[in-house]
């Protein structure tokens, strides 16, 4: 995603709150609603918390820590999502729970499965989250333990009648420099969603040869400079810091490439993905969604860079089709199975209005679909 400079009113990150980590992942429980009543709006919360901190809805901390981010695409998600009937919504990416809680809002009759692997994320989401009570269940885990966290949790067996995906970096984890993910905030160069786990990008940098560098920023960066970038990077090392890095890259570009954008936006998002896994995890986490959802249910993917909606793309469009080879618009004949129908034609983009508020939503790509029932020799939908 592309970092814009900090949007007016965010809380400042130079005292940043001492790293909190929970190998263990535990599952975190949410005290009841209190009064037995519907929760308070939301409204509120769907504004970022550095605009509305004062509110509980908006997503401080009462740990003292604020994890703000404003949810994109908000009345799009809600829309698209409006008339599938009561059940379990998974919410893959939960965050700060900001589509969480206006769902939850909106369908009473809805309980949520939550996870995420950022530990400040869970808290954040615990917080806005309290007013659902037993509602809302959070997990600390990837995209590839939903299934296990299904069947353990039980709320499997109503049915999971929406899932949600919104992908790519918060303004939180963008804005806090001890998390690595800014290119223009000087901060270790770690980048894990959970920083507990697995190499950081530091370890990548300082320990991956020429070649294997220029592949990663050529395949998950799409940089189009990817062995000039890593011949640069191979020269300068060791790398401690994110600034460090982006310094190196932007030394490495020529003139005319460091006018479009920040010249390392592209290195550091391919970093990022590396770090994470999550060009790998999304595809199987997407074919997971669509076989997990009842008929009727439906996938809302929210996508930040072209390689993430390219699988969004390319999985969705093998449920819809089912693998049909058949020309498009006859009867298929070829023995697919359709598994799912589109809800949106192409790609919905965010509007200008929720660009000039939030410009970090910009690259967003949203793609949906619904799943379908029993099988019938339809004519084949279009991809």
């Amino acid at each position: 995603m592309t970092e814009p400079p900090r949007a007016p009113g965010a809380p400042s990150t130079s005292a940043s709150a001492p790293q909190r980590c929970r190998r263990s992942r535990p599952v975190v429980s949410l005290p009841a609603a209190t009064g037995g009543g519907r929760p308070p709006s939301l409204s509120a919360g769907l504004r970022p918390c550095g605009e509305a901190c004062a509110s509980p809805a908006a997503g401080r901390l009462t740990t003292g820590r604020v994890f703000y981010h404003e949810p994109v695409m908000l009345g799009e998600v809600l829309e698209i999502l409006a008339g599938v009937p009561s059940g379990v919504l998974v919410d893959a990416t939960v965050g700060a729970a900001g589509h969480a809680a206006a769902l939850l809002e909106s369908h009473p009759g809805w309980e949520l499965v939550g996870v995420d692997r950022d530990p400040d994320a869970v808290e954040a989401a615990r917080d806005r989250l309290a007013p659902f009570g037993a509602r809302a269940s959070l997990h600390r885990a990837r995209f590839d333990e939903l299934p296990a966290i299904l069947a353990g949790s039980g709320q499997g067996g109503r049915g999971v009648v929406a899932v949600l995906f919104d992908l790519g970096v918060s303004s939180h984890q963008l804005d806090t420099p001890r998390r690595g993910f800014s290119y223009r905030e000087e901060g270790p160069l770690d980048m894990r969603m959970d920083p507990g786990s697995g190499p950081s990008a530091a370890d990548i940098v300082n320990a991956e040869d020429e070649a294997s560098l220029a592949e990663l920023f050529a395949r998950h960066g799409e940089e189009r400079f990817a062995r000039r970038i890593a011949r640069a990077v191979v020269a300068g090392r060791p790398y401690r810091s994110t600034v460090q890095l982006a310094d190196v890259v932007a030394s490495a570009l020529p003139a005319a490439a460091r006018r479009r954008g920040h010249p390392a936006r592209r290195v550091f998002q391919a970093l990022r993905a590396r770090v994470n896994e999550e060009l790998e995890l999304l595809g199987p986490a997407l074919d997971w969604a669509v076989d997990a959802l009842v008929p009727g249910g439906r996938a809302v993917v929210l996508a930040y860079h072209s390689g993430e909606d390219r699988i969004v793309k390319e999985r969705f469009r093998a449920a819809v089709t089912g693998g049909c080879t058949c020309p498009e618009g006859l009867p298929c004949v070829c023995g697919a199975t359709p598994r799912a129908t589109w809800v949106t034609r192409g790609a919905r983009r965010p509007s200008a209005e929720e660009v000039a508020r939030n410009p970090r939503a910009k690259s967003a790509r949203l793609r949906a679909l619904e799943k379908l029932g029993a099988a019938a020799n339809r004519p084949r939908p279009p991809a």
